[in-house]
């Protein structure tokens, strides 16, 4: 009995005219600075005036002390990798286009950790504590300008 020649799943055709899109944020009042800032090519984060805790994703509060004394801090933009999942099927539009992509978590210098995609890096290249710095993905149709984080060119050792 021989290999069973086993091959990749064909890639799904973008998303219908109309179709629901699965990856575009609601943009309140609130988070239009952070969107805003994103689109001049900067990252927000948040800190407590209270207890000087940065915290992200944008609240309205600090999730530490529950103070209300929180303010828009721009980031450094560097970050060292957390974990991360190379993703090879995704049903929903639009990622089934995009992949294969790698979801990832990343540690910002300023403390707070991050959910994101990376870029720029293949798989077996990406290591634990490499260092990255944000990018962001330019604006599509509706959608927004994301971060996005790659890799510091020459580095892969943790800070």
């Amino acid at each position: 009995m021989g290999a069973v020649p086993v091959s990749a799943p064909p890639v799904p055709p973008g998303p219908p005219a109309g179709a629901p899109r699965f990856d575009l944020p609601e943009i309140d009042d609130f988070t239009r600075p952070y969107w805003d800032a994103a689109a001049q090519g900067q990252l927000l984060i948040r800190r407590c005036d209270d207890c000087g805790r940065a915290h992200h994703y944008p609240r309205e509060f600090c999730p530490r002390c529950w103070s209300e004394n929180v303010i828009w801090e721009r980031a450094s933009g560097r970050a060292t990798l957390y974990t991360w999942s190379v993703v090879h099927r995704n049903d929903l539009p639009p990622f089934g286009a995009r992949v294969p992509y790698t979801a990832a978590v990343v540690e910002l210098a300023e403390g707070p950790r991050m959910m994101t995609e990376l870029v720029g890096c293949a798989g077996p290249d990406l290591r634990v504590g490499m260092d990255l710095c944000v990018d962001f993905r330019a604006p599509d149709g509706d959608a927004p300008a994301f971060p996005v984080f790659r890799p510091v060119e020459g580095t892969g050792q943790r800070r």
